[in-house]
Formats: structure tokens, C-alpha cells, sequence
């Protein structure tokens, strides 16, 4: 193990600019920290979808946890803007004198796990089962590609799909990649910084000045899952995992903000501590 000190988990949505988290990211390097990125890339994909004439679609679980829905057509174009995404923030980090290396899940099979061909939703009130799905649910990292990329020198940048397991074939499905950062955290023993398009979680989220700095017994974590809606479910389901998994820390942040991993790992943000899993018997859930 070669002591990996932060996951930073870059968001896809088209409010997030990835432009600080590049530069901290360089500073991080120059300081000889060791540095894994992720990175979501919802609005390419919708952008993507929409291009070819396809309508993204979402669907929610009876956990109320939203996620795309992947049929066969929309996996083609996902595969597709997701290489662009990666490429690019490749090169951003090359151009601000970082030398990164891009990997998805599929790569080396760094993420892996079963397919799920079919997803429970809730449609009009009603549980359904939507069969077609094409994303799965990551168990196993291949934290040796990351580490000797890390010896080597580079940062990986990683993006989903991963690698599902299907009827004795193994076939690119989608993921979400603020769980696949969370995986990745938990296998490296580090701390994860999710990065997003508000300050952190907020306690009422039409209220940004009801951050949640800090999230530290069960009963916070509870506060904190009750208290997140929309894209933020996720980011919680995620911190909750990348603890069990055995991350030390994690921190969701503000993308946008001066310095946004710097400042997320000095206190700035919605900090979860390993301390709020226990006794947790809420389970996390089952995203969609």
C-alpha cells in the first residue's frame, strides 16, 4: 500500500467546474500527496443522449434514490461521453503540469461486480420492476493498478462504467460514480472529498446557510440521510459507504469555491467521521 491520502470525486453536473479541484489538485502533487480523481459526467451523457435524439430517463427506487436507467441504446452513448469527459480532464491536468493518467472501470478490471438487468422503481406510487438495465453494483477495486500508477508517478483519473458480471461474461455497465469513488476510498484507506455545486449537506436544503458541518454520532447520520434530497441522497449513500469500506474520512464541498479540495480538507464542508456508523442500523439503502 502506498498511503494514498485523498479521493477527490469531481462532479458531473454542468454547474460543477473542474477548474479548482485541477489546480489543488497540481498543488496536492507538488507537495508529494498521493491523489486518485474521479469523476462523474451526468450533463455530457444527457447532453449526448439528447444529440442522437434519445430523452435521458431517470427513475427512482422505493428508497427514493434517483438514478438514469441504462438500456442497451442509452449504455452505447454513455460509454462514449464518458471517454470524451475522462479525455479532457485528462488533458486539463496535463496542462496544468500533472501527469495523470485516464482508467475506467473496465480498465485492468478496476471496478467490478455484478450486472443488474433489472431495477426495482416506483412509477405513479407503484413498485414496478424495469427490466433492460445495463448498470451493476461495484464490489470488488483493483487497488494494485491504482497503487503502481501511483508509484509510478501519475494520478489516475477514473471514470465509470465498470466491469459487470453477467451470466459467466463480463460486460461494460454503467455505475455511479459517486459510489465508485466511495469503493475506491474504502479500498485505499482514504479520505474521499466529493466535490459538488452547493457547500456541502444542508439541513434544509432550500437554506444554504443550514450547512451540516459535521456529522459525527449515528443520529447526525440519520439528520443527514433525512435531510438530503435529489442529488444529495447519493452523496450520503456514498460517505456511509466509503466508511464501511474503511475510508477515513469524507467531506462533501463546494466545486466552485477558491482552493475547493484545500479548503474541504481544512475543515470547509459537510465532514462525515467513521464515529457516525456505529450502532448504524439503517442500512444504505439500494439505488436505483
Amino acid at each position: 500500500m502506498v498511503g494514498v491520502t485523498v479521493v477527490v470525486k469531481i462532479g458531473g453536473a454542468r454547474a460543477v467546474d473542474p477548474a479548482g479541484a485541477v489546480t489543488d489538485v497540481a498543488h496536492l502533487t507538488v507537495n508529494d500527496e498521493d491523489v486518485v480523481v474521479v469523476h462523474g459526467g451526468s450533463t455530457a451523457v444527457d447532453d449526448a443522449l439528447e444529440a442522437v435524439g434519445r430523452e435521458p430517463e431517470y427513475v427512482e427506487s422505493p428508497s427514493g434514490v434517483t438514478g438514469r436507467f441504462t438500456d442497451r441504446e442509452t449504455m452505447d452513448v454513455f460509454e462514449m461521453a464518458m471517454g470524451k469527459v475522462n479525455t479532457d480532464l485528462v488533458a486539463a491536468f496535463e496542462n496544468a503540469g500533472v501527469p495523470a493518467v485516464g482508467l475506467n472501470g473496465v480498465d485492468g478490471q478496476l471496478l467490478s461486480g455484478p450486472r443488474k438487468s433489472a431495477v426495482r422503481v416506483v412509477e405513479d406510487g407503484k413498485r414496478k420492476i424495469k427490466r433492460g438495465e445495463h448498470s451493476g453494483r461495484i464490489d470488488s477495486v483493483n487497488a494494485d493498478l491504482l497503487e503502481a500508477q501511483l508509484d509510478a508517478g501519475y494520478v489516475p483519473v477514473v471514470s465509470v462504467p465498470m466491469l459487470g458480471e453477467d451470466g459467466g461474461d463480463l460486460v461494460p455497465v454503467n455505475a455511479d460514480a459517486d459510489r465508485a469513488a466511495a469503493a475506491i476510498a474504502g479500498a485505499l484507506d482514504a479520505t474521499l472529498v466529493v466535490l459538488t455545486d452547493v457547500e456541502g449537506v444542508y439541513a434544509d436544503p432550500d437554506d444554504p446557510d443550514s450547512l451540516i458541518e459535521e456529522v459525527l454520532t449515528p443520529s447526525d447520520l440519520d439528520g443527514a440521510r433525512d435531510a438530503a434530497e435529489g442529488f444529495m441522497t447519493k452523496k450520503v449513500l456514498a460517505a456511509t459507504e466509503a466508511l464501511e469500506d474503511g475510508a477515513e474520512e469524507v467531506v462533501v464541498a463546494d466545486a466552485n469555491s477558491r482552493d475547493p479540495v484545500v479548503r474541504a480538507l481544512g475543515g470547509a464542508g459537510t465532514r462525515f467521521s467513521p464515529d457516525a456508523l456505529a450502532d448504524d442500523a439503517n442500512g444504505n439503502g439500494e439505488a436505483a
